[in-house]
């Protein structure tokens, strides 16, 4: 009965005007969720069980240190005050972890080719984006999948461009189709560059590839001053290989990408039970300690220099040894490490939001909805892996990548809270509804206004009555994601302006159209 009211009430607007009016693209004031957003309300460690994990990572360094360092590394970290041992592993004194943990640049802002998608990484400002080495991708109108090309890569980068809850385009997959590997590397990175202006990671399969593929970077930024001044691609670095080694050549890439001004990313990525400690909170000492020793070879090389703080050990399944990314044991592993990140006051990373699940189906739902809330709650900076990502890294999906926006949106709207104020107290609503008002607060002003401010509105998430489901065909959620791929795509333009595109053409071999 209210509903017909109102609609005799509103001429020529009604519920239809109403769901167009939220369609639209809200002014940033009002909006109720954003990119950056704070959050530190989830702790599942308790502050005693932090310091432990701190000192116990502290013991690490010092008496069991990491192996494999390349002679360069060698004499960075040495002459810093790291001792190299009879054994050849590097060890780290207390003092030297604390000095280096002092010089460590907190004020950290990855840059985007477009400013407004810049990451403001202090505090506990929550990003969520893509990442990961995916060879697959997965055909949900055939329940298969393929081989992964430079066609999707830069596909997804036009899909992230124009989805507003991924915030930045971390290499989700790799280029199969291109055997010479620096050919795939300049091709990856064109890919991504083409299709987003947003924040872009991007490894290196060979440190040799870095010079190549910095001469692309400034063709692309419009020259190397204009890069330097604001570099919008993020070295993505496994710079050990765990438990407790360097791997030699990522940290010669590292290296390199350092003096070229390029942000890293220092990741470690051990599996609990493999090669990681068995335990969650085993597995969290192992990765803080490799990463306190990255943070070391870093700014003894360059003080303060750009690095995010990449602890990323994941799930195993211990019965199989498969990998659990879209496990609980998952989310406590990357909300425990942003906890860690909080402790140092570090901008910091970890996996949240992948999925076990081979489609996007009702698992790959709850597994990606799990971590990433629970990763957005614990403050993470970063959070990779977020969107897209299925069968424990090893499949990539457009259509999943477009859902994932959803699950984003309602996962920053937990990271945002509840703002308690004397106007969202709303005694005055209650007031005016109850006292001689109509009983109700449906189609108030205020209500009105807080359905923006307050309420986040899924785009493809249906919520139908099911009369109005049936009546519109009965709409299927992968159906509606595959649509809005192929709407993306189809207006979706090149990122880069003709000219500079053109000119990369003529001086490498591009592989997609």
């Amino acid at each position: 009965m209210v509903e017909v009211q109102e609609r005799k009430g509103r001429p020529g607007g009604g519920r239809a005007a109403r769901v167009a009016a939220r369609a639209a693209a809200l002014p940033d004031d009002i909006r109720p969720i954003r990119p950056g957003m704070e959050s530190n309300v989830l702790n599942v460690l308790t502050e005693t069980q932090v310091h432990q994990i701190h000192e116990a990572a502290l013991t690490a360094l010092e008496t069991i240190g990491l192996a494999d360092a390349p002679q360069s590394g060698i004499d960075i970290t040495v002459g810093a005050g790291a001792i190299l041992g009879d054994d050849g592993r590097l060890r780290y004194p207390r003092a030297l972890v604390e000095d280096m943990l002092a010089k460590a640049n907190r004020d950290l802002t990855l840059a985007a080719r477009d400013p407004r998608f810049d990451l403001d990484l202090r505090g506990t400002r929550v990003h969520y984006g893509t990442a990961g080495a995916a060879v697959n991708v997965v055909e949900v109108e055939t329940n298969s999948y393929r081989h992964s090309t430079s066609q999707d890569l830069y596909d997804a980068a036009r899909i992230t461009q124009a989805l507003d809850n991924i915030h930045f385009y971390q290499r989700p997959m790799v280029c199969r189709e291109i055997a010479d590997n620096l050919e795939m590397d300049l091709n990856s990175i064109y890919a991504c560059v083409a299709g987003t202006t947003k924040h872009i990671g991007m490894s290196f399969s060979d440190p040799s590839h870095v010079a190549p593929c910095m001469e692309m970077i400034h063709m692309l930024a419009g020259g190397e001053d204009k890069w330097r001044a604001r570099p919008f691609i993020s070295n993505s670095n496994c710079f050990v290989v765990p438990p407790m080694k360097f791997a030699t050549e990522s940290c010669q890439t590292m290296e390199h990408c350092i003096r070229a001004g390029m942000p890293v990313l220092l990741l470690s990525a051990g599996m609990s039970g493999a090669t990681a400690p068995s335990t969650i909170a085993g597995a969290v000492v192992q990765a803080v300690a490799e990463c306190l020793a990255g943070l070391v070879y870093v700014n003894a090389m360059v003080p303060g220099f750009p690095a995010i703080f990449g602890t990323w050990p994941f799930g195993l399944d211990l019965r199989t040894g498969a990998m659990c990314l879209g496990s609980g044991e998952q989310a406590l592993l990357s909300a425990a490490c942003a906890q860690m990140h909080r402790f140092y006051g570090l901008p910091g990373g970890a996996a949240g939001g992948a999925s076990d699940s081979k489609l996007p189906d009702m698992q790959a739902g709850w597994e990606q909805m799990c971590s990433n809330v629970i990763t957005g709650l614990s403050g993470l900076n970063m959070v990779y892996e977020a969107a897209g990502m299925h069968a424990s890294l090893l499949g990539f999906c457009l259509e999943s990548l477009i859902l994932g926006d959803d699950i984003i949106g309602q996962a920053q709207r937990c990271v945002r809270g509840i703002e308690v104020t004397d106007e969202t107290l709303a005694l005055d609503q209650m007031a005016e509804v109850c006292l001689g008002g109509p009983g109700h607060y449906l189609g108030t002003d205020k209500t009105l206004a807080w359905m923006q401010k307050d309420f986040v509105y899924p785009t493809l998430g249906n919520r139908m009555s099911p009369k109005e489901w049936e009546e519109v065909g009965k709409p299927d959620l992968v159906a509606a994601a595959t649509a809005r791929k192929h709407a993306i795509l189809a207006q979706g333009t090149c990122q880069v302006d003709p000219a500079t595109d053109r000119a990369v053409r003529e001086r490498w071999k591009i592989y997609f159209n």
